[in-house]
């Protein structure tokens, strides 16, 4: 490293560029650029070590956003992207107008980004609501992920002694969204009393939250995938744990019409509602439900939400189509709020606890500089341990940067924190009919009915397919010349996925008639099939077929131990027999 306060005209620097966007492995290569200028306000930091986020896995494979394209188009000429919105380093140079920090301090780095001079900011308004609010390292340049990296000034904050170079880089990102998730909603914050549904307890995420929780006073309920990550949650203070593998209810909700598929989920959810009760000792449901997975969990959110409780989402990991009961959110008064990073205020108070001792970074790995594309190629492959993530920058090895030992956390019953209003009335005001909760009353459960019918009762036998080679005009002229909506993709007798006239249309985008003429059905395929089998009850297959939005299943047929695709059920086939042929 050069001396304290001397700053070269030329640093190594993690790129990413047009050319190369794809798997992160390839994506990031080390280059040699010029050390950024910095303007009043910012701080040049000499990085010691940086964090690895999901947010460069994107940079790398250049959706859903050409961070250098959009960037370009705003102005900025740079034709390279340096990634990495987490850091730990030492100040090596400051505009004229930063006072918090001096040249030589150690300090850590939130990534919220915003113009001083908005108007919003400047009346005093949340910055996070600025329309000139951007994430560092991922909508600016000059990120972490190089030896030096060009920040706001009210980025810095100041590094907790007791942690390694690599434990402070890997923890803010995570620490900071998740404690304005917690804190930031003024009625709905966290408080000492109240309860909390953690989903993915055990990752980056959700190991912050448990413990933003615990500081509060506040109890945590942590959502797990595997029964081995118990003890590390309630190391970290969640009460307890619920396995998300024990329940089936995951996804879409049915179509509320669907009489069959929505009890089923309804049953499940109703489990799933048990299960915390379980946890807590007492039938009470989660003043906060901390989400992010979204699509796969919104409906299980929404419906074991206190009364008067809220759901915080941050982010949709399982995708972003969720849907709700909306009874349960107006009838019960409930709240979903969303959340994205935090301010300045929210982003401090998170650092101060984990200087005083409260929050433990949770580091499940470290890596060399040299590993920077391995780690988020790990990322990009989802083979990254839970945990938060880190690698060397400038630190020549693991294991340095502590300077003192880790404080004693002060007892949680001593704080000032004002007790929770605990929701009591099972419902806000008398509906006209009763609204089903978690408590299963046996006399009216309604009853399920299934006539039995078997798809093979009323299937297409026989598939209409082509080969993922095939060309979107030869896909076309068959969907034309049959008569059909949607081809399946067949490769070695398997059906690998699914091309509808949507396909087709959404494809066009962008593109000229000839462009798309040329493509092949692979390029614009929906990857894999929603299978039964012959013997699948018409009921399940209906339920499928609503719950995930989609018109047809493939039928499939045993043999020699493979699943064949040998026909189409679809809702066509439904309505024809229950109303037509009936």
């Amino acid at each position: 490293a050069p001396p304290v306060g001397e700053v070269p005209a030329k640093m190594h620097a993690w790129l990413i560029r047009e050319e190369r966007f794809g798997e992160p492995r390839n994506s990031f290569q080390l280059e040699v650029v010029d050390v950024p200028e910095i303007a009043d306000d910012e701080v040049l930091v000499y990085v010691m070590a940086a964090g690895v986020n999901y947010n460069n896995v994107w940079a790398a494979l250049g959706i859903p956003v050409n961070v250098i394209k959009a960037r370009n188009k705003a102005g900025e000429p740079e034709d390279f992207h340096i990634g990495g919105s987490d850091a730990a380093g030492i100040v090596y140079k400051v505009g004229k107008d930063v006072t918090n920090v001096k040249v030589g301090d150690e300090v850590v780095t939130h990534c919220g980004t915003w113009d001083r001079n908005c108007p919003h900011v400047l009346k005093g308004g949340d910055p996070m609501y600025s329309p000139t609010f951007r994430i560092w390292g991922y909508e600016t340049n000059y990120g972490s992920f190089a030896q030096f990296t060009r920040v706001q000034a009210h980025q810095c904050m100041p590094k907790p002694k007791h942690m390694t170079w690599e434990a402070a880089a890997s923890y803010v990102l995570v620490g900071a969204t998740a404690y304005r998730m917690l804190h930031g909603w003024s009625e709905h914050a966290i408080k000492q009393g109240d309860v909390a549904l953690i989903w993915g307890g055990a990752g980056g995420l959700g190991s912050m939250a448990i413990q933003i929780c615990k500081a509060a006073g506040a109890t945590s309920i942590a959502v797990i995938s595997n029964s081995n990550k118990i003890e590390y949650c309630e190391k970290l203070g969640a009460k307890g744990c619920i396995d998300r593998n024990a329940f089936d209810h995951w996804g879409m909700l049915p179509h509320w019409k669907d009489n069959v598929g929505y009890g089923n989920w309804l049953k499940g959810v109703r489990k799933f509602g048990a299960a915390i009760w379980e946890v807590l000792g007492e039938k009470r449901g989660p003043n906060m439900v901390f989400e992010h997975p979204g699509e796969s969990t919104m409906p299980t959110s929404m419906f074991v939400c206190e009364t008067g409780g809220s759901v915080v989402i941050c982010a949709g990991t399982s995708g972003y189509n969720a849907t709700v009961d909306l009874r349960y959110l107006w009838m019960r008064q409930k709240r979903v709020q969303g959340s994205h990073f935090a301010n300045d205020e929210q982003s401090y108070a998170m650092n101060q606890l984990a200087i005083d001792g409260h929050l433990d970074p949770c580091m499940s790995r470290a890596f060399t500089c040299a590993e920077l594309p391995q780690a988020h190629q790990l990322m990009y492959e989802n083979k990254h341990p839970h945990g938060n993530m880190s690698v060397l920058i400038g630190a020549p090895e693991f294991g340095l940067g502590a300077t003192t030992k880790a404080p004693v956390p002060a007892s949680i019953d001593a704080r000032n924190v004002p007790l929770a209003t605990v929701h009591s009335v099972p419902n806000p005001f008398p509906a006209d009919y009763a609204l089903p909760g978690i408590e299963v009353d046996e006399d009216s459960e309604p009853v399920m009915v299934d006539d039995g019918t078997k798809v093979k009762d009323l299937m297409f036998l026989g598939l209409i397919s082509c080969g993922p080679e095939d060309s979107v005009e030869t896909v076309a002229r068959t969907m034309i010349g049959n008569d059909i909506h949607a081809v399946v993709v067949k490769e070695k007798d398997q059906a690998i996925g699914v091309v509808s006239q949507t396909d087709i249309v959404l494809a066009r985008q962008g593109r000229s008639a000839d462009d798309l003429r040329a493509m092949t059905a692979r390029e614009i395929m929906n990857p894999g099939c929603l299978t039964c089998d012959q013997d699948t009850a018409l009921s399940d297959a209906v339920t499928t077929m609503t719950k995930m939005r989609i018109h047809r299943l493939v039928v499939t047929e045993n043999r020699d131990g493979q699943a064949v695709p040998v026909g189409i059920v679809s809702l066509t086939d439904v309505v024809r027999k229950l109303v037509v042929e009936s």
